[in-house]
């Protein structure tokens, strides 16, 4: 019995190997397309390399998947790095009768996002000088739970306050495939939400979410989070 086990077992084996090295681009497109539409989180070239034969040319293979469904229901994008498939944006409205209801941010904390977004790392204190006013406890609380920021690391200052900076969350929400596409000066100001009168000097900085420290800062501790008065856990 063991015999004929092994004659049962050697032929998918060389069935397998034959068909890997001459994988052709069809198999290999529909390979890509399944492991994307199965995914519930955006797959990087990486990840899907990992899964497929060796030697498969996966940009090739994402960059021809993009290009056919440009015209699509549904179109593959780039977020945060990684690709995934989403609903084409003129086609966004059909879904809302499916959308759990979202709660909307108040424009503290639109704002409270915006200058961490552009400005990181920055401290709650520098983000109250940009604003021109206090900002809550709970404003950096909902942001936080939002999973859009996070507390990167501890200025090298006096009280050594904790800076805020984006994550990939942030990225894939707002469908950015990285920080630096966030509007510039004239984007802004086209879109409406800069004065059209503002300074010639008026500059809009340029985000950057490194993920290493900058060189005034130290890293968290541990057990030291709520060392300071911004993250003094309410009572």
């Amino acid at each position: 019995m063991e015999h004929e086990h092994d004659l049962l077992i050697e032929p998918d084996m060389e069935e397998q190997g034959s068909v890997l090295p001459g994988l052709e681009a069809r198999d290999g497109l529909r390979m890509v397309e399944a492991l994307l539409f199965a995914s519930a989180e955006p797959l990087s070239e990486t990840e899907l390399a990992e899964r497929l034969p060796v030697g498969t040319d996966v940009a090739g293979l994402l960059e021809s998947l993009e290009e056919t469904y440009q015209a699509r229901g549904v179109n593959l994008v780039r977020v945060a790095g990684k690709w995934a498939f989403r609903t084409a944006d003129d086609l966004a409205y059909l879904m809302h009768r499916n959308r759990e209801e979202e709660r909307k941010l108040s424009r503290a904390a639109l704002e409270t996002l915006a200058i961490i977004a552009y400005h990181q790392p920055v401290t709650r204190a520098e983000i109250e000088e940009i604003r021109g006013v206090s900002t809550s406890k709970g404003t950096l609380d909902v942001l936080l739970e939002t999973s859009w920021i996070r507390m990167r690391g501890r200025r090298r200052t006096p009280g050594r306050p904790v800076t805020y900076g984006t994550t990939g969350e942030f990225l894939a929400h707002f469908a950015l495939d990285q920080i630096k596409d966030l509007p510039g000066l004239e984007e802004l100001k086209g879109a409406g939400l800069l004065d059209s009168a503002i300074p010639a000097s008026f500059l809009v900085p340029s985000p950057d979410d490194n993920a290493e420290l900058a060189e005034d800062e130290d890293p968290l501790e541990d057990g030291s989070l709520f060392d300071d008065d911004e993250l003094d856990p309410e009572t």
